[in-house]
């Protein structure tokens, strides 16, 4: 092989890693740049509890304890929106499918919307999240969860993996 030959196969060979470069650059950029995507389907999601899907839930099932929105209000069964700080409603767990939703305890995922003013986050997101309704009682004679664990799935607002809530 001579001088010149071996010059024009390390030139390609510099030219083909630097191609390789440029398309794994470019094809990280096109995942990240989606990622906007799926975070605005997370924050097109209901904010308030106000806005609860009642189709499914048209006939309440009768002897299952409810939850009511920050601890007035009217009660809902499997509901899809929790409020859970009321002060501000910064955070609110949203789009919640109920997986089991029993006498003692219900079980879920959905998505933890938080505020940008709220927990100092720097701007609104969501936090995917599984939730656990505990604690039956009757509450002003209406049976009700007074507990909500939610345990986060990957990065949280407060850095806490789990967190807990009084309902009642």
């Amino acid at each position: 092989m001579t001088d010149r030959e071996r010059s024009r196969w390390v030139r390609g060979r510099t030219a083909l890693a630097a191609f390789v470069v440029v398309t794994a650059l470019a094809a990280g950029g096109v995942w990240f740049g989606q990622a906007s995507d799926r975070a605005s389907a997370v924050d097109a999601a209901p904010k308030t509890s106000a806005v609860q899907d009642v189709k499914e839930d048209a006939k309440e099932p009768g002897g299952l304890p409810g939850v009511r929105d920050c601890g007035i209000g009217k009660r809902a069964v499997k509901p899809h929106v929790i409020r859970l700080t009321c002060a501000d409603a910064g955070m609110v767990a949203t789009a919640i499918q109920w997986k089991e939703y029993g006498p003692r305890e219900a079980y879920g995922a959905g998505v933890v919307q938080v505020e940008k003013t709220a927990a100092g986050a720097g701007g609104d997101a969501g936090f995917p999240a599984t939730f656990r309704l505990y604690g039956p009682k009757p509450v002003d004679g209406t049976l009700l969860f007074t507990g909500l664990e939610v345990r986060y799935e990957g990065s949280t607002p407060l850095g806490d993996t789990t967190e807990m809530y009084n309902l009642a």
